[in-house]
């Protein structure tokens, strides 16, 4: 299937790990001119919560995008009473003001352009919080959702389709790597990190994790012209982990 990317300029933020770096990869194949965005070692360093970002970002465009991937992000677990103001405030400027600046900066350029593509990656836990994941996480990533409808609504006339995508837990780095969840869990709870990823693979439906590359090959599609009637929807990547339709 030609998802008509071809030499299309496509910027995704926290492009440099996980699924941000399997859709950079993705797109990339598809033909598409990519900006990975990231604090380093990316094809544009930029810390995306930095008032500027959005302003900074197109600038270092060179061509009016046609799609934008706001995947910068991350979780952690701990417990409600260990959270503080700060740990609220980190989470809301990451999860929420840093997709709102480069939507509100990019979108009316890709209008003017003829039209694009946004895609907010956010969470099986904005979906239904998560009694693992730290609270901050999973209200933040509820409120990317709405975010994404209110931008939705605002530009889909003009030709700009935005949508968001809601994984589960990821097979990968964020889940496995040293200090990560599993091992955040396991000190939390008592159990080895070998027993919280197997209650992690065993809990949706579909009886696994997913990976990154499952999630970017939606990003993708939502990217893509075929995507032409897909605008303020929230699509699960999540092996069935939320039991709702919707």
């Amino acid at each position: 299937m030609d998802l008509g990317l071809e030499g299309r300029v496509c910027v995704v933020t926290g492009g440099t790990r996980g699924i941000g770096a399997a859709t950079v990869r993705m797109l990339a194949q598809e033909g598409a001119r990519v900006l990975s965005v990231a604090r380093s070692a990316a094809d544009v360093e930029l810390d995306v919560t930095a008032p500027d970002a959005g302003e900074r970002l197109l600038a270092a465009c060179p061509e009016p995008p046609w799609a934008l991937v706001n995947d910068a992000g991350t979780s952690r677990a701990r417990g409600l009473d260990e959270l503080t103001d700060a740990d609220w405030q980190q989470q809301w400027e990451l999860h929420v003001m840093a997709p709102m600046r480069l939507m509100r900066a990019l979108a009316p350029v890709m209008a003017e352009a003829g039209g694009g593509r946004i895609v907010n990656v956010s969470s099986s836990a904005g979906r239904r919080p998560s009694g693992r994941l730290d609270a901050s996480y999973s209200v933040t990533k509820a409120a990317q959702l709405s975010l994404s409808r209110v931008f939705a609504d605002a530009f889909a006339a003009k030709g700009v389709l935005v949508n968001a995508v809601a994984p589960g837990a990821i097979d990968g780095e964020l889940w496995k790597e040293e200090g990560g969840l599993a091992d955040q869990i396991a000190a939390r709870t008592g159990q080895t990190r070998e027993q919280v990823l197997e209650s992690t693979r065993s809990s949706p439906p579909r009886g696994r994790m997913g990976t990154d590359d499952e999630v970017a090959a939606v990003i993708a599609f939502l990217c893509s012209e075929r995507a032409s009637n897909v605008a303020g929807a929230a699509w699960a990547v999540d092996g069935g982990t939320v039991p709702t339709i919707g």
